[in-house]
């Protein structure tokens, strides 16, 4: 979707300031640190995937989501999902009470629990039949795709030719993952993206980007 999140390449949204990695803190305040936690243990229910809880954060207002911290968005996608999912109540989210009579739930995710599952991860890797249609070496172009749900093609390669520098295998699609349409794996490619052909001759020179996309994004140059 053509949200706010996708600001790559935009002017106009301040200097990057990044912290110097010796000092920058793990989480900037202690609720920060809970957010997360929130995010894994509900996470844990099974009711949603990665690319959902991606595509509901994404959907948070424009206005909203400027204003938003990080971690901000992270908790307002959370409480949407819920309420989608039927985990909780707009009474319950707004009261931060439990609905009298709702039996207890046990959580399906304990503390002893967490460094096993964070340690393994997610991975996405996937066998398929079908062979990659591209090559490293070859010269593509980024397909000038505007879909209304959730993608992981940014808008600022769209239309734009690059060179396939590596093949990664096949992945999890993430646009009909995040919709309930399944994994529908496919090969993804590293892109290489020359910034003079994205931005024009004013970028520094032998300047590059460097994306990872799948198949359905891409087509010959």
């Amino acid at each position: 979707m053509n949200g706010v999140h996708d600001m790559g390449g935009m002017h106009g949204l301040g200097p990057i300031d990044p912290e110097p990695e010796a000092q920058e803190p793990l989480f900037h305040e202690p609720w920060e640190a809970r957010a997360l936690a929130l995010t894994l243990a509900a996470g844990a229910w099974g009711r949603w995937n990665i690319d959902v809880s991606r595509h509901e954060r994404e959907s948070i207002p424009g206005p909203d989501y400027l204003r938003m911290s990080y971690y901000e968005k992270w908790i307002t996608g959370l409480e949407g999902l819920m309420l989608k999912t039927g985990l909780v109540t707009a009474e319950e989210l707004a009261t931060g009470r439990p609905a009298a009579g709702v039996p207890k739930a046990t959580p399906p995710l304990a503390g002893d629990r967490v460094p096993g599952m964070l340690a393994a991860g997610g991975p996405v890797l996937r066998e398929i039949a079908a062979q990659p249609r591209f090559a490293v070496g070859d010269r593509v172009r980024a397909r000038n795709l505007n879909p209304a749900g959730h993608t992981r093609l940014p808008r600022y390669v769209r239309g734009h030719p690059g060179v396939i520098s590596r093949l990664h295998g096949a992945h999890v699609f993430p646009d009909a993952h995040a919709h309930g349409r399944g994994e529908q794996p496919q090969p993804l490619y590293q892109v290489r993206f020359e910034a003079a052909d994205l931005w024009g001759t004013e970028t520094a020179q032998k300047s590059a980007v460097y994306l990872d996309l799948w198949e359905s994004y891409l087509e010959p140059a």
